[in-house]
Order: structure tokens, then C-alpha cells, then sequence
């Protein structure tokens, strides 16, 4: 594929690792500067900074806490002060633990929802002067099965992004008139190594459900979806919910 992105910026929160790594390095590689956002991760997000420099590309790294006003503001301007401007805004970082509902509380179940709703409600409202006057801007969500199929135990999780889907077919609504889509990616079942935030164990849900391609995802199936729905051959697609499972969920 040719440098399509050549000239934007691209902010991903959540991207020291995973997905959010996987989906970095592929809008680097398709021409995009490329802002690495993560919370306290900073070897692994300075180790994305560094994969992308030393295949030719441009990043930034900035740690920000994105569930709040301030950490969400900080990372749109650390981004424009560095590269000018913003085209491209992935909302991904997330907690995913699980917690049977009758032990779930309040705080567990606010620290969920800030990260994965709020962050993407504050970051795109930080963002959004800078995406307008990019003229063909992008928001992208990074949703998750669960919230569709079902499971136990992700309550909190679930809602958020379900949340998710209704924020982008809102925005979706609020902001076509300024040239900016706004789509929601899922994932199904993808090949990660989960951290000590996400419960270290793989999620039960992943035990009920098979692809009908016989494989689990990887990084970079989500990483190819989002570049192409960050590009100019995408310019019609938006308020989108897209499922990438490889058919364990239909929706």
C-alpha cells in the first residue's frame, strides 16, 4: 500500500501495547505522524515511539491520564504543538477487567467508564476545534465484542462500550457537516498479552465463542481496518459500527 496518510497526524490513546501498539505502527506506516499516548506505560509506549522512527517515521510520545479534562487537553496540545495539527483521533485506551457483578462497586465501576467513555467523549471534545480544521478529520472508537454478545462478569466494561456505540453514531450526526467521520471498530477474539490492569488471565467469554475462520484475530487485523477507515477511500463510511471476529459474532 502506497503512504496514503502522508501529511496527517494521528493521536492513539491506549497504545503501548496490543492493538493500540499495532494500530500505531500502522498508521506510521502508512505515512501518518503519529502521537503514542498511554497512561504510565512509558517504556513500552517510548519502545512504539522508537519502532516507528526507526522505520523512517514521526512520533510523539505523551503520557496523559485521558479520563479527565486535563490529561485529555494535554494530549491535543502536546500533538499540535509538535506536529501542527490533528487529522486522526483513536480512542482506545480501556480497563477490561472482570468482575462478577454482586462484587463490582462504585469505584471499579467509575474507573471503568471514565477511561473508555469519558476519555473518548474528552478527547474528541479536545480534539475537535483541530479535526475541523483539518477539513476531512477522523474519529475512530475501538469498541469490543462483549458489548454486543454478552458476558459475565464485564458489567462495567460493557457498558462503556456499548456507550461507545451510541457516541459514534452521535458524533456521527454532529459532525458530518465538518467533513469529520466517525466510526466504531470491534474486535472479536484477538491474540493479546493482558496486563496486570486487565486481570492477567484471558477473558471467560473468549471460551464461548469460535471464529468461523478457525483462528484467533491478531493486532493487526484491528490495525489494517482503522488505517483504511483512516484514509481516503473511506471518506464515505461513517456512524459505522464495523465487527472484525472472523465470524464468532454476527451481528
Amino acid at each position: 500500500m502506497s503512504a496514503e496518510l502522508s501529511g496527517r497526524v494521528a493521536v492513539v490513546t491506549g497504545a503501548a501495547r496490543n492493538i493500540g501498539r499495532a494500530m500505531a505502527l500502522e498508521l506510521a506506516a502508512a505515512g501518518a505522524a503519529v502521537v503514542v499516548n498511554a497512561k504510565q506505560s512509558a517504556d513500552a509506549a517510548a519502545g512504539v515511539v522508537e519502532d516507528i522512527e526507526r522505520q523512517g517515521g514521526q512520533a510523539l510520545l505523551h503520557l496523559a491520564d485521558i479520563s479527565g479534562p486535563e490529561g485529555a487537553q494535554s494530549l491535543m496540545t502536546a500533538a499540535l504543538h509538535r506536529f501542527g495539527k490533528i487529522d486522526i483521533l483513536v480512542n482506545n485506551a480501556a480497563i477490561r477487567r472482570e468482575v462478577p457483578f454482586a462484587q463490582l462497586d462504585w469505584t471499579q465501576w467509575r474507573e471503568v467508564l471514565a477511561v473508555i467513555l469519558d476519555g473518548a467523549f474528552l478527547c474528541a471534545s479536545a480534539a475537535l476545534p483541530a479535526l475541523r480544521q483539518a477539513g476531512e478529520g477522523t474519529i475512530i472508537n475501538i469498541g469490543g465484542m462483549s458489548a454486543h454478545a454478552g458476558s459475565a462478569g464485564r458489567a462495567h466494561v460493557m457498558a462503556a462500550k456499548a456507550g461507545l456505540v451510541g457516541l459514534t453514531r452521535a458524533l456521527a450526526h454532529d459532525l458530518g457537516p465538518d467533513g469529520i467521520t466517525v466510526n466504531c471498530v470491534v474486535p472479536g477474539m484477538i491474540n493479546t498479552a493482558r496486563g496486570a490492569a486487565a486481570g492477567n488471565a484471558e477473558p471467560a467469554h473468549h471460551a464461548v465463542h469460535s471464529t468461523l475462520l478457525g483462528r484467533r484475530g491478531t493486532p493487526k487485523d484491528i490495525a489494517d481496518l482503522v488505517r483504511f477507515l483512516s484514509g481516503p477511500h473511506a471518506r464515505y463510511l461513517t456512524g459505522q459500527v464495523i465487527h472484525a471476529n472472523g465470524g464468532a459474532f454476527l451481528p
